[in-house]
């Protein structure tokens, strides 16, 4: 997912949980789509996408179906995108999926697993990196902390259903009542799932730019207020007298004799 300061972000069929460990999150900031793509599950791991091939096949010899989780990552995403409340990072990115047909759910980062995790333990705590920047030590936080993203890489699930559309015949009513048989003809996923990764990074791609593209809007349109503020302040007659910082005599004669003595010069004030 090519995006600007290399941006970038991988989707892959994931079909177990996966802690997040040292050892995943070393696997989302290494992982590669040459590697994605070398199984037509689009699993990384050789020996869970062939558990994946038996099951979908076994899924389509029965005449049914299977679903399955994606897990998606994006790296090298700037510090600073999203809105603490309408509009944060986390929430965009579960529109956006939710919206991909077959979805069911979303998670980022721990996720459900979350619930069941005290603070004390997933706290996501700030260090210095190697590299001299500031990160922090774990990643549960999915790379958002309250809806903005935090540097690090944000990587969130997705869960889709089994195809509705199955060869079985299945029980179905017609508008008047009458129970019926609902048999479907041709050809059908018995799994959708890997069909749905370059979506899903699509998407995701779809959200991260949107963001930025408001970022910039919002910056050149500081930018032009500003200059429009500079623009009349230079049409503006400069002010004949300056207010004095002490001593100030409001309304009377008085006044009238104060501001004409700093017209003429006097500084007597």
């Amino acid at each position: 997912m090519p995006t600007s300061s290399n941006t970038n972000g991988i989707a892959y069929y994931d079909s177990d949980e996966s802690p997040i460990t040292p050892s995943y999150l070393a696997l989302l900031q290494s992982i590669t789509r040459e590697r994605i793509d070398s199984d037509l599950t689009r699993c990384p791991d050789p020996e869970t996408a062939k558990k994946m091939t038996e099951r979908i096949l076994q899924a389509k010899n029965a005449n049914d179906s299977i679903g399955g989780t994606i897990t998606c990552v994006i790296r090298n995403c700037p510090a600073g995108l999203g809105e603490p409340c309408f509009d944060k990072l986390e929430a965009k990115l579960a529109h956006a999926m939710l919206s991909i047909p077959a979805t069911k759910g979303f998670e980022i980062g721990s996720g459900f697993a979350s619930a069941e995790i005290p603070a004390s333990k997933h706290n996501d705590p700030y260090v210095r990196k190697e590299d001299g920047a500031y990160g922090t030590l774990t990643n549960n936080s999915g790379g958002v902390q309250g809806g903005i993203s935090n540097g690090e890489n944000i990587f969130f699930r997705i869960a889709f259903k089994s195809p509705a559309t199955i060869s079985q015949p299945q029980t179905t009513a017609s508008y008047d009542g009458v129970t019926g048989i609902l048999a479907a003809k041709g050809r059908h996923d018995p799994c959708v799932v890997p069909r749905a990764v370059p979506i899903v990074e699509t998407m995701a791609a779809l959200v991260i730019m949107e963001f930025v593209s408001s970022w910039c809007l919002l910056m050149f349109s500081a930018l032009l207020i500003q200059q429009s503020r500079q623009a009349a302040r230079a049409l503006l007659p400069p002010l004949k007298t300056n207010l004095p910082t002490t001593d100030t005599v409001v309304g009377g004669e008085l006044a009238k004799k104060k501001v004409h003595e700093q017209e003429e010069g006097n500084q007597s004030l």
